[in-house]
């Protein structure tokens, strides 16, 4: 266990990933959601696909806990129960498709999702009918596909969301119970299929301290009233993630 944890406090551009889990973590306390988008294009380049997902998940796991009795206090718990069944059955398939996908499809991949979102929301499309159980249970589902495929678990649910006209407070909520669950269920499966691997693992938890405390920073910046803030931060958050993440940069 020591030459494991001297191996990963040795990884190089580990002082660049310290870095990038502050700035997520202070934008996961705000919005509830964003880090993986932040977090995976950076990670992507210092782990393999595997490595950095399995990194990206142990940080994320205990991270945002000081946030959790609020998020359960705001948010609607049977659609995130619903959301969470759906990842369940279609983790799997994703988990599947990441272990036959090359380096570089895996970059593109997450580049042109986030992309995606971002063209998306800002053409201005929202949802303005009911939330129905199978609607829910399917944005869960295509969440847990592209959880377990390429570490990006938000973009479907973020649509759903952010394109309803929920309450800000409950949207944030929800998100952070939803990705809390992903976390907890892919480091389970990865696991159980042997896809463990204990260095980017470790890389995580000791890059946990900073990711929480800047998760409670984030937090005591929110302010349900904000929507325009909010949806503003969430866009550029989006924007920034797409961005930065194409792989022409490397």
């Amino acid at each position: 266990m020591p030459d494991v944890l001297s191996e990963a406090l040795a990884l190089p551009g580990l002082g660049w990933m310290l870095l990038t889990v502050i700035v997520a973590g202070l934008v996961r306390g705000f919005s509830g959601f964003g880090s993986a988008m932040i977090i995976m294009p950076v990670a992507s380049t210092v782990f393999s696909p595997v490595g950095a997902i399995i990194f990206l998940t142990t940080v994320e796991l205990f991270g945002p806990l000081p946030n959790l009795r609020s998020a359960l206090h705001n948010g609607t718990r049977p659609d995130v129960a619903r959301l969470a069944l759906g990842a369940v059955f279609a983790m799997p398939l994703g988990v599947f498709a990441l272990a036959h996908m090359s380096p570089q499809i895996f970059s593109w991949a997450v580049s042109v999702v986030v992309l995606g979102l971002l063209v998306v929301l800002m053409l201005g499309w929202r949802y303005h009918g009911s939330l129905t159980p199978p609607m829910v249970l399917g944005t869960g589902a295509l969440g847990g596909f592209l959880s377990g495929s390429i570490g990006v678990a938000g973009p479907p649910v973020i649509m759903l969301y952010m394109a309803s006209t929920l309450p800000i407070s409950a949207i944030r909520a929800n998100f952070l119970l939803y990705l809390l669950m992903i976390d907890g269920l892919m480091l389970g499966l990865f696991w159980v299929l042997g896809l463990f691997q204990l260095e980017p693992a470790i890389a995580g938890l000791v890059l946990t301290v900073p990711y929480m405390m800047a998760n409670r920073m984030g937090a005591a910046l929110f302010n349900p009233q904000s929507e325009r803030v909010f949806r503003a931060v969430a866009y550029s958050i989006i924007a920034a993630s797409a961005l930065l993440g194409l792989p022409v940069w490397s």
